[in-house]
């Protein structure tokens, strides 16, 4: 009798899997499908973004009175020589400059303020509060134009009754921009507040609770904690309130101050309205526009390049 043991040994057994191999129009067909997912917004962005844009480059190096059956006349760069050597130009982007340095606290300075002030409350008052922080944002800037007319009125204005004056706000040439940035701050100050809220609540609150163990005060904390944090959501609403804020404006002027008096009111906005409508000269329109575009994405591209450096971000 033979006995012994026995040693199975397995090799594994290699399979080659065939490559399997795509024809050219199924390569092509698999490529083409994100780009047709993107086509639909880049052809809305070409119709009403790009060829704009190049129709008003044309029409700046013509002369156009806006009346369809007349015919458009080349004028070479006239228009630009004609707007840079005109006064209206430089007061406007002075007065563009006005508006952006008023409109700053409304968008960034007292957000924050409120903001802060807001995560303070607990419970179902602080979406009550943000709710009544955020309302003059749903009102229309001409129902809000005609209530704050009547505010301002300089004879039954409840404004000055309660300042005891009979100023004219709206048609004195120091406190006409003066009023218009305020009506505008108030109707921008609850979009403003709800941005710097929620960057507030991406903030990890990790951060500030290290900082208390290791002896930091509330104020400490929010000085060199949530504010550094918060810069990259400030950041972009300065932003915003340099590329958007004559803008914003712009209603209030239409149904307030039409530009006056004597032009204290006249942003770029309004002066491209007032070239284009009013003087019904297309081209010089055309022409103001294209140099505040130009002036506008150098601006933004200055900021953008500043807040990278000036942000912090939490990694």
């Amino acid at each position: 009798m033979v006995t012994g043991t026995f040693e199975v040994v397995t090799r594994p057994v290699s399979r080659t899997v065939p490559a399997v191999r795509l024809s050219g129009w199924h390569r092509l067909r698999r490529g083409i499908v994100p780009y047709a997912y993107l086509a639909p917004a880049v052809a809305l962005l070409v119709v009403w973004t790009y060829q704009p844009l190049a129709q008003t480059a044309y029409l700046s190096f013509h002369s156009w009175n806006l009346v369809p059956t007349s015919p458009m006349a080349a004028v070479g760069t006239a228009n630009y020589e004609r707007l840079l050597t005109t006064g209206e130009l430089g007061e406007a982007v002075w007065h563009t400059v006005e508006v952006i340095a008023g409109m700053l606290p409304f968008t960034v300075a007292i957000p924050v303020v409120v903001a802060l002030l807001v995560r303070r409350i607990r419970g179902r008052a602080q979406a009550v509060y943000r709710a009544l922080v955020f309302a003059p944002m749903l009102v229309a800037p001409v129902a809000g134009a005609a209530v704050w007319q009547w505010l301002l009125d300089p004879s039954a204005g409840a404004v000055n009754r309660v300042l005891g004056t009979d100023l004219n706000w709206l048609n004195t040439t120091s406190t006409a921009q003066l009023s218009l940035i305020v009506i505008t701050g108030w109707h921008v100050v609850g979009f403003a507040v709800l941005v710097v809220w929620a960057g507030m609540t991406g903030i990890n609150p990790d951060y500030g609770d290290a900082a208390r163990v290791d002896g930091a005060t509330p104020g400490q904390v929010t000085r060199w904690v949530t504010l550094p944090l918060l810069s990259p959501t400030l950041a972009f609403l300065g932003l915003m309130t340099v590329l958007l804020s004559a803008q914003w404006t712009f209603p209030l002027i239409d149904t307030l101050t039409q530009g006056g008096p004597v032009g204290a009111t006249t942003n770029v906005y309004y002066l491209l309205w007032e070239l284009g409508f009013r003087s019904h000269d297309a081209g010089l329109a055309a022409a103001a526009g294209v140099l505040f575009f130009v002036g506008f994405i150098v601006v933004a591209a200055l900021l953008t390049r500043l807040a990278d450096r000036l942000t912090h971000h939490d990694d």
